[in-house]
């Protein structure tokens, strides 16, 4: 079985950005917690970023023939701007989690909308890194039952 991970637009420069709103953990040490919650759950992971959302874009395609069990995906910023992501992850028939590590309610007003969560099969957001986990045990539970 296998997870796919994307993240978008400067996530990368996790623990260098915003720490007040992402924290003090770099991307790195986020990759290292997917790892070994993979491990824990006897999964493969793919973990992707990308601050071009193309990439992405093409990225979720690949999918779409790869057919993963499930995608967590922080498309960051591009959450409130990309119908192109958003339309990717439309075709894709299978679990997609759509995560953020800070609580985009409580943010911005530009923020509060997603144009992604609707054609996702839930959020998460608000619960820090802890997020991405949370979502993986999500998708291993729906593809058990």
């Amino acid at each position: 079985m296998k997870i796919l991970v994307i993240n978008g637009v400067n996530m990368n420069f996790l623990g260098i950005r915003n720490k007040e709103v992402y924290g003090n953990k770099v991307y790195s040490y986020l990759l290292d917690m997917i790892d070994k919650k993979a491990k824990e759950l006897g999964v493969d992971v793919e973990c992707f970023q990308s601050n071009h959302e193309g990439a992405i874009v093409d990225k979720l395609q690949e999918a779409f023939f790869e057919k993963p069990a499930g995608i967590v995906i922080n498309p960051a910023a591009f959450t409130h701007t990309s119908v192109a992501i958003r339309d990717a992850l439309e075709s894709l028939d299978c679990i997609k989690v759509e995560v953020h590590i800070s609580n985009i309610s409580d943010r911005e007003e530009f923020r509060h909308k997603s144009l992604t969560q609707p054609v996702c099969t839930g959020q998460i957001a608000g619960l820090g890194l802890s997020g991405y986990t949370l979502a993986m045990e999500y998708i291993i539970e729906q593809t058990k039952s």
